[in-house]
Protein backbone atom coordinates (compact mmCIF):
# COMPACT_ATOMS: atom_id res chain seq x y z
CA UNK A 1 0.00 0.00 0.00
CA UNK A 2 0.88 3.44 -0.21
CA UNK A 3 2.05 5.04 2.26
CA UNK A 4 0.67 8.65 1.29
CA UNK A 5 -2.22 7.82 0.38
CA UNK A 6 -5.70 6.73 2.23
CA UNK A 7 -7.61 3.62 2.58
CA UNK A 8 -9.68 3.56 -0.32
CA UNK A 9 -8.16 7.34 -1.68
CA UNK A 10 -7.48 6.30 -5.60
CA UNK A 11 -6.12 8.57 -7.69
CA UNK A 12 -8.99 8.84 -9.83
CA UNK A 13 -8.48 12.16 -11.07
CA UNK A 14 -4.61 11.68 -11.84
CA UNK A 15 -5.72 8.63 -14.11
CA UNK A 16 -8.79 10.56 -16.23
CA UNK A 17 -5.77 13.53 -16.46
CA UNK A 18 -3.58 11.09 -17.96
CA UNK A 19 -6.41 9.63 -20.02
CA UNK A 20 -7.25 13.34 -21.40
CA UNK A 21 -3.54 13.95 -22.39
CA UNK A 22 -3.41 10.87 -24.59
CA UNK A 23 -6.78 11.46 -26.21
CA UNK A 24 -6.16 15.46 -26.83
CA UNK A 25 -2.44 14.54 -28.10
CA UNK A 26 -3.58 11.84 -30.56
CA UNK A 27 -6.57 13.97 -32.02
CA UNK A 28 -4.39 16.86 -32.73
CA UNK A 29 -1.14 14.65 -33.72
CA UNK A 30 -4.15 12.53 -36.44
CA UNK A 31 -3.94 15.48 -38.72
CA UNK A 32 -0.33 16.02 -39.31
CA UNK A 33 0.00 12.08 -39.65
CA UNK A 34 -2.73 12.28 -42.19
CA UNK A 35 -0.53 14.52 -44.61
CA UNK A 36 2.52 12.50 -43.80
CA UNK A 37 0.68 9.35 -44.73
CA UNK A 38 0.16 11.40 -48.31
CA UNK A 39 3.82 12.69 -48.38
CA UNK A 40 5.21 9.12 -47.96
CA UNK A 41 3.31 6.74 -50.03
CA UNK A 42 0.84 4.93 -47.18
CA UNK A 43 -2.53 5.01 -48.93
CA UNK A 44 -4.86 2.50 -48.41
CA UNK A 45 -5.99 2.21 -52.26
CA UNK A 46 -9.41 -0.30 -52.83
CA UNK A 47 -9.57 -3.49 -53.35
CA UNK A 48 -12.09 -6.53 -53.43
CA UNK A 49 -12.45 -7.29 -50.35
CA UNK A 50 -12.44 -3.29 -49.10
CA UNK A 51 -15.48 -1.63 -47.91
CA UNK A 52 -14.08 2.02 -48.70
CA UNK A 53 -14.07 2.93 -52.38
CA UNK A 54 -11.76 5.81 -52.89
CA UNK A 55 -7.69 6.01 -51.35
CA UNK A 56 -7.57 7.02 -48.06
CA UNK A 57 -3.92 7.30 -46.10
CA UNK A 58 -3.11 5.10 -43.36
CA UNK A 59 -0.86 5.97 -40.17
CA UNK A 60 -3.03 6.52 -37.92
CA UNK A 61 -0.88 4.26 -35.52
CA UNK A 62 1.97 6.82 -35.18
CA UNK A 63 -0.18 9.25 -33.79
CA UNK A 64 -1.50 6.99 -31.41
CA UNK A 65 1.68 5.60 -30.38
CA UNK A 66 2.42 8.90 -29.62
CA UNK A 67 -0.70 9.83 -27.44
CA UNK A 68 0.11 7.02 -25.29
CA UNK A 69 3.65 8.25 -25.21
CA UNK A 70 2.55 11.67 -23.61
CA UNK A 71 -0.06 10.04 -21.49
CA UNK A 72 2.69 8.21 -19.87
CA UNK A 73 5.19 10.64 -20.35
CA UNK A 74 2.39 13.46 -17.83
CA UNK A 75 2.16 10.12 -15.45
CA UNK A 76 6.10 9.73 -15.03
CA UNK A 77 5.71 13.50 -13.71
CA UNK A 78 2.63 12.52 -11.16
CA UNK A 79 4.24 12.02 -7.82
CA UNK A 80 1.15 9.37 -7.21
CA UNK A 81 1.33 7.25 -10.67
CA UNK A 82 5.05 7.27 -10.41
CA UNK A 83 4.58 4.31 -8.87
CA UNK A 84 3.65 2.56 -11.96
CA UNK A 85 6.80 2.99 -13.20
CA UNK A 86 9.06 2.62 -10.18
CA UNK A 87 7.67 -0.28 -8.93
CA UNK A 88 6.93 -1.93 -12.29
CA UNK A 89 8.53 -2.16 -15.34
CA UNK A 90 5.42 -2.44 -17.32
CA UNK A 91 4.98 0.68 -19.33
CA UNK A 92 8.48 0.62 -20.02
CA UNK A 93 7.49 -2.72 -21.64
CA UNK A 94 5.13 -1.31 -24.13
CA UNK A 95 6.80 1.76 -24.73
CA UNK A 96 9.53 -0.31 -26.65
CA UNK A 97 7.27 -3.23 -27.19
CA UNK A 98 4.38 -1.07 -28.78
CA UNK A 99 7.09 1.29 -30.42
CA UNK A 100 8.57 -1.95 -32.06
CA UNK A 101 5.23 -3.25 -33.67
CA UNK A 102 4.24 0.35 -34.58
CA UNK A 103 7.35 0.70 -36.14
CA UNK A 104 6.22 -2.83 -38.05
CA UNK A 105 3.08 -1.55 -38.91
CA UNK A 106 4.20 1.12 -40.68
CA UNK A 107 6.19 -0.36 -42.88
CA UNK A 108 3.06 -2.68 -43.78
CA UNK A 109 1.29 0.35 -44.18
CA UNK A 110 3.47 1.27 -46.91
CA UNK A 111 5.35 -1.41 -48.35
CA UNK A 112 2.62 -4.48 -47.44
CA UNK A 113 5.18 -6.77 -45.97
CA UNK A 114 4.20 -10.87 -46.55
CA UNK A 115 2.45 -12.62 -43.73
CA UNK A 116 5.50 -14.23 -42.24
CA UNK A 117 7.85 -11.06 -42.11
CA UNK A 118 4.37 -9.21 -39.50
CA UNK A 119 4.34 -12.30 -37.97
CA UNK A 120 8.19 -12.42 -36.97
CA UNK A 121 8.01 -8.60 -35.88
CA UNK A 122 4.50 -9.40 -33.83
CA UNK A 123 6.65 -11.93 -32.06
CA UNK A 124 9.90 -10.22 -31.59
CA UNK A 125 7.18 -7.44 -30.06
CA UNK A 126 5.70 -9.85 -27.83
CA UNK A 127 9.44 -11.07 -26.56
CA UNK A 128 9.99 -7.51 -25.35
CA UNK A 129 7.02 -7.11 -23.34
CA UNK A 130 8.08 -10.78 -21.55
CA UNK A 131 11.57 -9.56 -20.75
CA UNK A 132 10.42 -6.28 -19.25
CA UNK A 133 8.41 -8.75 -16.46
CA UNK A 134 4.95 -8.45 -18.75
CA UNK A 135 4.00 -11.95 -18.02
CA UNK A 136 1.51 -14.38 -16.50
CA UNK A 137 2.34 -16.10 -12.89
CA UNK A 138 -1.11 -18.03 -11.72
CA UNK A 139 -3.60 -19.70 -14.09
CA UNK A 140 -6.59 -20.65 -12.57
CA UNK A 141 -7.14 -24.16 -13.58
CA UNK A 142 -11.13 -26.29 -13.29
CA UNK A 143 -9.14 -29.50 -11.69
CA UNK A 144 -7.96 -30.16 -8.20
CA UNK A 145 -9.14 -28.15 -4.95
CA UNK A 146 -6.12 -27.91 -3.04
CA UNK A 147 -5.36 -24.51 -3.32
CA UNK A 148 -8.61 -22.43 -3.57
CA UNK A 149 -10.94 -25.41 -2.38
CA UNK A 150 -13.12 -28.15 -5.27
CA UNK A 151 -14.18 -25.72 -7.59
CA UNK A 152 -10.55 -25.92 -9.05
CA UNK A 153 -6.64 -24.69 -8.36
CA UNK A 154 -3.99 -22.09 -8.77
CA UNK A 155 -1.12 -22.92 -11.12
CA UNK A 156 2.22 -21.15 -10.50
CA UNK A 157 4.28 -20.77 -13.82
CA UNK A 158 7.68 -20.66 -14.11
CA UNK A 159 9.17 -18.05 -15.87
CA UNK A 160 9.65 -19.43 -19.55
CA UNK A 161 5.92 -21.25 -18.75
CA UNK A 162 4.73 -17.87 -18.00
CA UNK A 163 6.62 -15.84 -21.01
CA UNK A 164 4.94 -18.56 -23.54
CA UNK A 165 1.54 -18.25 -22.52
CA UNK A 166 1.78 -14.38 -22.43
CA UNK A 167 3.49 -14.45 -26.26
CA UNK A 168 0.99 -16.73 -27.50
CA UNK A 169 -1.63 -13.83 -26.01
CA UNK A 170 -0.06 -11.19 -27.26
CA UNK A 171 0.06 -12.83 -30.68
CA UNK A 172 -3.92 -13.82 -30.73
CA UNK A 173 -4.77 -10.37 -29.77
CA UNK A 174 -2.59 -8.57 -32.16
CA UNK A 175 -3.82 -10.40 -34.95
CA UNK A 176 -7.48 -10.48 -33.62
CA UNK A 177 -7.36 -6.56 -34.19
CA UNK A 178 -5.86 -6.55 -37.41
CA UNK A 179 -8.37 -9.02 -38.41
CA UNK A 180 -12.00 -7.14 -37.18
CA UNK A 181 -10.15 -3.98 -38.27
CA UNK A 182 -12.05 -3.73 -41.48
CA UNK A 183 -14.97 -1.11 -41.24
CA UNK A 184 -14.25 2.37 -40.17
CA UNK A 185 -14.07 3.49 -36.34
CA UNK A 186 -14.21 -0.43 -35.49
CA UNK A 187 -10.72 -1.53 -34.11
CA UNK A 188 -10.85 2.13 -32.59
CA UNK A 189 -14.01 1.75 -30.94
CA UNK A 190 -13.23 -1.73 -29.47
CA UNK A 191 -9.93 -0.54 -27.97
CA UNK A 192 -11.97 1.89 -26.77
CA UNK A 193 -14.72 -0.22 -25.11
CA UNK A 194 -12.20 -3.45 -23.97
CA UNK A 195 -9.35 -0.70 -22.80
CA UNK A 196 -12.10 0.90 -20.56
CA UNK A 197 -13.63 -2.25 -19.09
CA UNK A 198 -9.89 -3.63 -18.19
CA UNK A 199 -9.28 0.17 -16.38
CA UNK A 200 -12.43 -0.29 -14.30
CA UNK A 201 -11.30 -4.02 -13.01
CA UNK A 202 -7.92 -2.74 -12.78
CA UNK A 203 -9.56 0.42 -10.49
CA UNK A 204 -11.41 -2.41 -8.64
CA UNK A 205 -8.19 -4.40 -7.93
CA UNK A 206 -6.95 -0.83 -6.59
CA UNK A 207 -9.49 -0.81 -4.37
CA UNK A 208 -9.88 -4.36 -3.02
CA UNK A 209 -5.95 -4.11 -2.04
CA UNK A 210 -5.83 -0.86 -0.86
CA UNK A 211 -3.77 1.17 -3.74
CA UNK A 212 -1.22 -2.05 -3.79
CA UNK A 213 1.52 -0.65 -6.23
CA UNK A 214 1.33 -3.51 -8.08
CA UNK A 215 -2.21 -2.22 -9.65
CA UNK A 216 -1.02 0.51 -10.74
CA UNK A 217 0.62 -0.25 -13.63
CA UNK A 218 -2.19 -1.97 -15.60
CA UNK A 219 -4.78 1.01 -15.20
CA UNK A 220 -2.08 3.01 -16.36
CA UNK A 221 -1.76 1.02 -19.31
CA UNK A 222 -5.43 0.72 -20.00
CA UNK A 223 -6.33 4.37 -19.21
CA UNK A 224 -3.54 5.66 -22.27
CA UNK A 225 -4.89 3.17 -24.78
CA UNK A 226 -8.42 4.20 -24.13
CA UNK A 227 -7.26 7.81 -24.41
CA UNK A 228 -5.26 6.92 -27.34
CA UNK A 229 -8.38 4.79 -29.25
CA UNK A 230 -11.01 7.66 -28.21
CA UNK A 231 -8.67 10.72 -29.81
CA UNK A 232 -8.00 9.01 -33.12
CA UNK A 233 -11.89 7.88 -33.41
CA UNK A 234 -13.41 10.99 -35.01
CA UNK A 235 -10.86 10.79 -37.27
CA UNK A 236 -11.58 7.08 -38.07
CA UNK A 237 -15.40 6.90 -37.80
CA UNK A 238 -17.07 6.66 -40.90
CA UNK A 239 -16.43 8.30 -43.38
CA UNK A 240 -13.23 8.04 -42.06
CA UNK A 241 -10.47 10.78 -42.86
CA UNK A 242 -7.67 8.33 -41.86
CA UNK A 243 -7.00 4.59 -41.03
CA UNK A 244 -5.03 3.00 -37.83
CA UNK A 245 -3.44 0.62 -40.32
CA UNK A 246 -1.78 -2.44 -38.70
CA UNK A 247 0.76 0.55 -37.01
CA UNK A 248 -2.63 0.80 -34.83
CA UNK A 249 -4.11 -2.53 -35.00
CA UNK A 250 -0.90 -4.14 -33.90
CA UNK A 251 -0.45 -1.85 -31.66
CA UNK A 252 -4.11 -2.16 -29.93
CA UNK A 253 -3.79 -6.16 -29.69
CA UNK A 254 0.11 -5.79 -27.55
CA UNK A 255 -0.89 -3.28 -25.80
CA UNK A 256 -4.54 -5.11 -24.61
CA UNK A 257 -2.52 -8.07 -23.84
CA UNK A 258 0.16 -6.58 -21.73
CA UNK A 259 -2.85 -4.37 -20.13
CA UNK A 260 -5.07 -7.65 -19.36
CA UNK A 261 -1.79 -9.65 -18.49
CA UNK A 262 -0.47 -7.33 -16.04
CA UNK A 263 -4.00 -6.84 -14.42
CA UNK A 264 -5.22 -10.60 -14.45
CA UNK A 265 -1.98 -12.36 -14.73
CA UNK A 266 -0.32 -11.33 -11.34
CA UNK A 267 -2.76 -11.82 -9.16
CA UNK A 268 -6.10 -13.34 -8.49
CA UNK A 269 -8.31 -11.77 -5.84
CA UNK A 270 -8.91 -15.50 -3.72
CA UNK A 271 -9.26 -13.00 -0.96
CA UNK A 272 -13.00 -12.24 -1.90
CA UNK A 273 -13.91 -15.51 -0.47
CA UNK A 274 -12.57 -18.85 -1.51
CA UNK A 275 -15.62 -20.67 -2.08
CA UNK A 276 -16.31 -17.83 -4.65
CA UNK A 277 -15.39 -19.18 -7.83
CA UNK A 278 -17.26 -16.16 -10.09
CA UNK A 279 -14.52 -14.01 -7.64
CA UNK A 280 -11.66 -16.29 -8.39
CA UNK A 281 -12.52 -16.46 -11.71
CA UNK A 282 -13.40 -12.84 -12.44
CA UNK A 283 -9.83 -12.14 -14.16
CA UNK A 284 -10.07 -14.93 -16.80
CA UNK A 285 -13.59 -13.80 -16.93
CA UNK A 286 -13.10 -10.24 -17.65
CA UNK A 287 -10.17 -10.99 -20.32
CA UNK A 288 -12.46 -13.32 -22.30
CA UNK A 289 -15.28 -11.06 -22.19
CA UNK A 290 -13.18 -7.79 -22.76
CA UNK A 291 -11.72 -9.47 -26.27
CA UNK A 292 -14.68 -12.31 -26.96
CA UNK A 293 -16.07 -10.57 -30.37
CA UNK A 294 -12.17 -9.62 -31.86
CA UNK A 295 -10.96 -13.29 -30.80
CA UNK A 296 -14.84 -15.23 -32.17
CA UNK A 297 -14.14 -13.04 -35.26
CA UNK A 298 -10.30 -14.74 -35.53
CA UNK A 299 -11.09 -18.04 -34.75
CA UNK A 300 -14.07 -18.04 -37.42
CA UNK A 301 -11.82 -16.90 -39.57
CA UNK A 302 -9.15 -19.37 -39.16
CA UNK A 303 -11.60 -22.50 -39.58
CA UNK A 304 -12.91 -21.07 -42.53
CA UNK A 305 -9.42 -20.32 -44.53
CA UNK A 306 -7.50 -23.92 -43.05
CA UNK A 307 -11.20 -26.10 -44.37
CA UNK A 308 -10.73 -24.41 -47.69
CA UNK A 309 -6.98 -24.96 -48.03
CA UNK A 310 -6.14 -21.36 -47.54
CA UNK A 311 -3.65 -19.82 -44.87
CA UNK A 312 -5.21 -18.26 -42.03
CA UNK A 313 -3.40 -15.42 -43.04
CA UNK A 314 -5.74 -15.07 -46.97
CA UNK A 315 -7.63 -12.23 -46.60
CA UNK A 316 -11.31 -12.67 -47.51
CA UNK A 317 -14.57 -10.66 -47.24
CA UNK A 318 -16.65 -13.02 -44.44
CA UNK A 319 -15.67 -11.41 -41.24
CA UNK A 320 -18.37 -10.19 -38.75
CA UNK A 321 -18.76 -6.92 -39.60
CA UNK A 322 -18.87 -7.87 -43.93
CA UNK A 323 -21.63 -10.67 -42.69
CA UNK A 324 -23.54 -7.58 -40.99
CA UNK A 325 -23.08 -6.10 -43.94
CA UNK A 326 -24.29 -8.51 -46.44
CA UNK A 327 -27.70 -8.91 -44.31
CA UNK A 328 -28.64 -5.53 -44.61
CA UNK A 329 -26.99 -3.27 -42.23
CA UNK A 330 -25.60 -0.07 -43.37
CA UNK A 331 -21.28 1.04 -42.04
CA UNK A 332 -22.06 2.85 -39.43
CA UNK A 333 -25.09 0.71 -38.39
CA UNK A 334 -22.79 -2.42 -38.38
CA UNK A 335 -20.31 -0.69 -35.99
CA UNK A 336 -22.30 0.19 -33.49
CA UNK A 337 -24.05 -3.06 -33.52
CA UNK A 338 -20.67 -4.44 -32.77
CA UNK A 339 -19.96 -1.95 -30.22
CA UNK A 340 -23.20 -2.96 -28.23
CA UNK A 341 -22.03 -6.84 -28.04
CA UNK A 342 -18.50 -5.64 -26.99
CA UNK A 343 -19.83 -3.70 -24.24
CA UNK A 344 -22.34 -6.10 -23.18
CA UNK A 345 -19.95 -8.82 -22.66
CA UNK A 346 -16.94 -6.75 -21.23
CA UNK A 347 -18.63 -4.42 -19.13
CA UNK A 348 -20.87 -7.31 -17.66
CA UNK A 349 -17.68 -9.43 -16.94
CA UNK A 350 -16.16 -6.31 -14.81
CA UNK A 351 -19.82 -6.25 -13.33
CA UNK A 352 -19.32 -9.71 -11.82
CA UNK A 353 -16.77 -8.78 -9.64
CA UNK A 354 -18.38 -5.53 -8.42
CA UNK A 355 -22.30 -6.31 -8.30
CA UNK A 356 -24.43 -9.34 -7.42
CA UNK A 357 -23.85 -12.18 -9.64
CA UNK A 358 -27.39 -13.14 -10.61
CA UNK A 359 -28.53 -9.67 -11.27
CA UNK A 360 -25.43 -9.15 -13.34
CA UNK A 361 -26.09 -12.25 -15.56
CA UNK A 362 -29.66 -11.29 -15.94
CA UNK A 363 -28.42 -7.97 -17.19
CA UNK A 364 -26.17 -9.55 -19.39
CA UNK A 365 -28.80 -12.29 -20.90
CA UNK A 366 -31.02 -8.92 -21.78
CA UNK A 367 -28.43 -6.79 -23.27
CA UNK A 368 -27.32 -9.85 -25.28
CA UNK A 369 -31.07 -10.45 -26.30
CA UNK A 370 -31.38 -7.21 -27.11
CA UNK A 371 -28.31 -6.90 -29.51
CA UNK A 372 -29.54 -10.21 -30.77
CA UNK A 373 -32.78 -8.77 -31.93
CA UNK A 374 -31.15 -5.42 -33.61
CA UNK A 375 -28.56 -7.05 -35.39
CA UNK A 376 -31.76 -9.34 -36.80
CA UNK A 377 -34.01 -6.86 -37.62
CA UNK A 378 -33.06 -6.46 -41.81
CA UNK A 379 -33.60 -10.12 -42.31
CA UNK A 380 -36.85 -10.10 -40.24
CA UNK A 381 -37.86 -7.08 -42.22
CA UNK A 382 -37.12 -8.97 -45.59
CA UNK A 383 -39.06 -12.12 -44.26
Amino acid sequence: MSPDIPLNGLPIREYLLVGLISLTLTFLLTGPVRLLAFKIGAVAVPRTRDVHTKPIPRLGGLAMYLGICGGMLLAHQLPLLRRAFEYSLDPWGVLVGGGVIMLIGMLDDRFELDALTKFAGQTMSAGIIVLFGIQWVLVWVPWGGNDIGPSGSLIVLDMNQGGLLTVLLALVLINAMNFIDGLDGLAAGIGVIASLATCTFSFQLLSDTNNDVINYAPALLSITLAGACLGFLPHNFQPARLFMGDSGSMLIGLTLAAASTSAAGKKLPIEQGPSNTIAVLSPLIVVAAVLFVPLLDLLMAVIRRTRRGLSPFHADKMHLHHRLLQIGHSQRRAVLLIYLWASVLAFGAVSLSLFDGLVVVWGMAIGLLVALLVSAVPRLRNR
